[in-house]
């Protein structure tokens, strides 16, 4: 699923238990943040248990479904007389509640061995790293769970398992330098004081007045996920915005003279996305401090150049595909990794780790007609560029003749960035320096 997902979750199965399915044949629907994926069968034979239903969250790693191989009965479950042979293209309901059972007893004898940490029932998820590190320093289940986490939804990371087993000696030796003989004190009866009332959980509740014909829309999964993840990102990042207008005649006029040949060439089109990803990246490297993300009173600065580009889908969900290494390709490998990204994300074919990593985001809303916008940052990014639709207006040029008035072609870039980390100086000159890529485009460039 990609290094960054820990769960999925369950959507649908396209298989049902006592079916036959083949090696690479889809089993299962799942999702990932915005993504929806098929997941095939790793082997050919009989779906004989589901282990989840549509909608339980699946930990990356675990077996979602158990699966009678050919021959796989027999192997699991040994008898000492030996069965009539039973033609493979022949599956009775015996035989499935059969392969079943000797599957679960396998499974059942593997995990009768001591294992002094089991998370099954626990309320979090533990990395095997962290687990083999409480396993290694004597930490029991119940002990972990009071470890507390500094990783995503509350989640124990490496530093906060070694940081409590170093605590945790510490106290063990205060707590051992205290005499035994030592009086026990006893606290002096005070004032009668009442006693202050626990806090009551309320439940907030937004209620919205409807009018006659008003039609209540359930938001999908996606459109939650949107919906948490802006709120979120207003929440952690005070966001300030610079804009920029760039003229781009030059680049406009270069584009209409080669966009016929290069289709002629390269059998897809050539569009103003790569352009802008290519003067992103640039920008990035002649600025590396726009490329981080916070944590805590951290700053993380990334070695990558990986730019996500925002895509509306079909169903109106917006989605952010990530181009990696955005600086180490030219414009022809661009505008492919652009085209096809584009291409699938609409469609909702994208793979989870497609929309994973990225470090900075680019955002067109000028495909919508707009002149600007004001984005809001991609967590855990700290910067989101929006580019505005391109339009003919009259522009003062400088000549050695004097100032002129002439048609150019004029776009806006809006440049939101998190001031936590990124001054107006650093956040001005970015905006700044991607347009002046743009307005100097060599006219005679060949792609």
């Amino acid at each position: 699923m990609g290094e960054s997902i820990a769960e999925a979750t369950i959507i649908r199965w396209l298989k049902n238990e006592g079916e036959r399915v083949e090696k690479d044949e889809p089993i299962v629907e799942i999702a990932t943040d915005k993504v929806d994926s098929e997941i095939p069968s790793t082997e050919a034979g009989i779906l004989v248990k589901q282990l989840y239903k549509d909608g339980d969250v699946v930990k990356v790693g675990e077996p979602v479904a158990m699966i009678n191989t050919e021959g796989g009965a027999s192997a699991v479950a040994p008898a000492p007389v030996a069965a009539p042979s039973v033609p493979a293209a022949v599956e009775t309901p015996v035989a499935v509640e059969a392969a079943v059972s000797a599957i679960e007893n396998q499974i059942q004898a593997a995990q009768a061995a001591p294992e002094p940490l089991n998370n099954a029932d626990g309320s979090r998820f533990y990395s095997p790293l962290v687990l083999n590190i409480a396993r290694t320093e004597g930490v029991s289940m119940s002990e972990l769970e009071t470890v507390p986490g500094t990783g995503k939804e509350g989640r124990v990371t490496k530093s906060d398992i070694l940081a409590y087993v170093s605590n945790r000696g510490n106290a063990t030796q205060t707590a051992a330098a205290v005499p035994a003989t030592a009086p026990a004190v006893t606290a002096a009866p005070a004032a009668p004081v009442a006693a202050a009332p626990a806090p009551a959980k309320v439940e907030v509740k937004t209620s919205v007045s409807l009018n006659p014909g008003d039609e209540v829309i359930e938001m999908d999964r996606v459109r939650k996920l949107i919906a948490d993840h802006m709120v979120m990102s207003k929440h952690t990042s005070p966001h300030v915005t610079s804009f920029v207008e760039a003229d781009v005649t030059n680049l406009v006029n270069w584009r209409n003279r080669v966009k016929d040949s290069f289709k002629k060439r390269e059998g897809e089109n050539i569009t103003f996305t790569p352009i802008f990803i290519e003067a992103v990246a640039k920008a990035i490297k002649d600025f590396p401090m726009i490329n981080v993300s916070v944590d805590g009173s951290s700053i993380i600065k990334r070695k990558n150049i990986n730019v996500g580009m925002a895509v509306a889908q079909q169903n109106g969900n917006l989605i952010v595909p990530v181009i990696k290494n955005a600086d180490t390709m030219n414009l022809l490998g661009l505008t492919r990794a652009v085209n096809e990204l584009a291409n699938r994300a609409r469609i909702g074919k994208l793979t989870p780790d497609e929309i994973q990593g990225g470090t900075y985001t680019l955002t067109n809303v000028g495909s919508f007609g707009n002149v600007l916008g004001t984005p809001v940052i991609n967590q855990p990014q700290v910067a989101i560029m929006a580019v505005g639709a391109i339009r003919k207006k009259p522009a003062v040029l400088e000549t050695e003749y004097g100032d002129v008035i002439a048609i150019r072609h004029m776009m806006y870039l809006s440049h939101s960035y998190d001031h936590r980390v990124v001054d107006g100086a650093l956040g001005g000159m970015f905006v700044r320096r991607v347009a002046d890529y743009l307005e100097q485009w060599d006219v005679n460039r060949e792609i």
